[in-house]
């Protein structure tokens, strides 16, 4: 019961309040002075039309694409890297080598974000001191193109480490008959990695992929947080930052409420679309 208490005051409630300031809207009557001037009516699918006409959530989807294509590749093939590695014979300090890995992702994400924001800086970054006594080039790691590269190596480093957890769990719960059998039949290491250990991980791929799916589209904290340092991230960069602007910069709450609501069903779909072809494709081996 308090469980359910819970969820229903924190999370069912709140997206249903949501839901229905998404059909709101505020009509101003008269010149819009005095007591009743602005009163809150029914908009219908009012809200979700301008959403989806609304030039900037577009772009900020189209960049948060971009992002994940960066982030969710790089940082879940690191942590079957690492995961990997940690599982092999000859590793040496295991648990220590796995508590620094996972070490990054116990960092808040605005103290990431900052971390890395002011080793982007070239006037405080010690990345660009070295590169300057070596007379290399300095590219600005804020601007343009490379603003992508950076936001997305906060990700990678801090979550890198929990997807790695997951996928050496899944790992250690392999019995070792498996490994002696395929030993026996001169495998190699690599062709153990391969052809055994990675094949019966795929379960915790698909469910990294999926938790990295959701935290792709919900990127709001690092762009944020580096926006007082760059030119090149605006108040709408992300779908979550366009929610944000809207709601406490504009004080349309009910546009908002509809974006927000639209990103949570665009979430919806990708995750449960990409779990429901995962699963299609496991059905059709286990039939070969």
């Amino acid at each position: 019961m308090p469980a359910a208490v819970l969820f229903a005051l924190f999370f069912a409630l709140p997206i249903g309040y949501a839901i229905w300031l998404s059909f709101r809207k505020v009509h101003v009557s008269g010149l819009g002075l005095g007591a009743g001037a602005r009163n809150e009516v029914w908009a219908g699918l009012e809200n979700y039309t301008d959403a989806l006409k609304d030039p900037e959530l577009l772009d900020g989807a189209l960049r948060v694409l971009g992002y994940g294509c960066i982030v969710v590749p790089l940082m879940l093939g690191l942590a079957l890297l690492f995961a990997l590695m940690l599982d092999t014979e000859r590793v040496r300090l295991t648990s220590f080598s796995r508590l620094a890995i996972f070490l990054p992702y116990a960092v808040p994400g605005v103290v990431a974000a900052l971390l890395w924001g002011f080793l982007y800086l070239p006037d405080v970054s010690p990345f660009y001191y070295v590169l300057d006594a070596l007379h290399l080039p300095q590219p600005d790691l804020l601007d343009g193109g490379a603003l992508y590269g950076a936001l997305a190596n906060i990700a990678v480093w801090g979550g890198t480490g929990f997807n790695m957890i997951v996928i050496y769990t899944s790992l250690r719960a392999i019995p070792a008959e498996v490994y002696e059998a395929a030993k026996l039949d001169g495998a190699t290491p690599f062709q153990i990695a391969v052809r055994i250990k990675i094949p019966m991980v795929a379960p915790s791929l698909v469910l990294t992929f999926f938790f990295s799916i959701i935290a792709t589209l919900q990127v709001f904290s690092e762009p944020t947080t580096l926006k007082p340092l760059t030119n090149s991230v605006n108040t709408s960069w992300s779908p979550l930052m366009k929610v944000y602007q809207d709601a406490f910069g504009k004080g349309d709450i009910y546009a908002a409420a509809a974006e927000a609501v639209l990103i949570a069903l665009a979430t919806l779909v990708l995750s449960f679309g990409f779990l429901r072809a995962a699963n299609r494709r496991n059905k059709q081996e286990a039939t070969r």
